[in-house]
């Protein structure tokens, strides 16, 4: 077992592990650490505890001291910079005509690095630009493209729920969501009803995932041939989360169909859901799979 403490860097960003030496931290503290770029200030997350040694990647960074006032003073000075910066940053991407959209502006908090995240349809050749604004900061320059997902989390907005995006809420990280899991789930597979802000599969997709899953083991899908009170029969329509079938019965195909509960049927043959390749294909370009 190792002791550890929990840092993060952005409201929903990732959780990472320093050594705490002789710190007691508590959460929401900032306290300054150790990172492969230099020191930063961060925010507790995780307060003192222990671990197994598998959870850690060693060697582990350490966290330097509790953030003073001064410290917290520098932080607040590079959040104010980040501002202006975005501002010259625009200047020079129009000056060089370069399809780019910038994101975000990060700051080391020693001042000696500066990150652009940026978005573009495309590879940009940034190499001048790198150039112009290095001579203008004084500081070592990275620029780095982001995808459009990555864009939602930093900027945050409200989802078709009214609710705020959840990735710039609390998702640390992206899960893989597929169009097979919103045919699962019985959804339109309309783009403009499964497709978040940033124009890709809902995030939200994946929270039910597992109780479809769960459902779609017991339940008979479309197709499925089933034996009820009634006689033997073709599932046509199906409710995963009442648990109704309506089945046409094979001895009387043209009469109204049965509407019966899972429980009270049985199982002859089962079908499969299936995604077709023109549904996957409408669908490509929000679909992260």
């Amino acid at each position: 077992m190792i002791e550890v403490i929990g840092i993060k860097f952005k409201q929903t960003g990732k959780i990472y592990y320093f050594d705490p030496g002789e710190i007691k931290a508590s959460k929401d503290e900032s306290i300054i650490v150790e990172t492969a770029r230099g020191l930063e200030c961060g925010t507790v997350a995780l307060e003192n505890r222990m671990v197994e040694d598998e959870a850690v990647i060693q060697p582990l960074k350490k966290a330097v001291r509790k953030a003073t006032a001064e410290d917290l003073e520098i932080a607040k000075k590079n959040k104010e910079k980040e501002s202006k910066a975005a501002g010259i940053f625009n200047e020079k991407v129009a000056y060089r005509k370069l399809d780019m959209k910038l994101v975000d502006v990060e700051y080391t908090f020693d001042g000696s690095k500066i990150l652009f995240y940026y978005t573009a349809p495309s590879r940009v050749d940034f190499r001048e630009l790198v150039k112009d604004l290095a001579s203008v900061f004084r500081a070592r320059i990275e620029l780095r493209q982001i995808g459009v997902r990555d864009e939602s989390k930093m900027l945050g907005g409200l989802g078709i729920c009214g609710r705020p995006f959840c990735c710039k809420e609390f998702l640390s990280d992206f899960q893989p969501v597929s169009i097979k899991m919103a045919k699962e789930q019985g959804l339109s597979l309309n783009t403009l009803k499964i497709s978040g802000s940033c124009g890709r599969l809902m995030c939200c997709l994946k929270y039910e995932q597992d109780a479809y899953e769960h459902l779609l083991k017991i339940t008979p899908k479309v197709g499925a041939i089933v034996d009820t009170k009634h006689g033997k029969g073709e599932v046509i329509d199906m409710n995963l989360l009442t648990g109704k079938l309506t089945v046409r019965l094979e001895r009387n195909p043209d009469a109204a169909p049965v509407v019966v509960n899972r429980r009270d049927v049985k199982l002859i043959k089962d079908a499969k859901i299936v995604v077709e390749k023109a549904e996957l294909d409408a669908l490509k370009n929000i679909a992260d799979d």
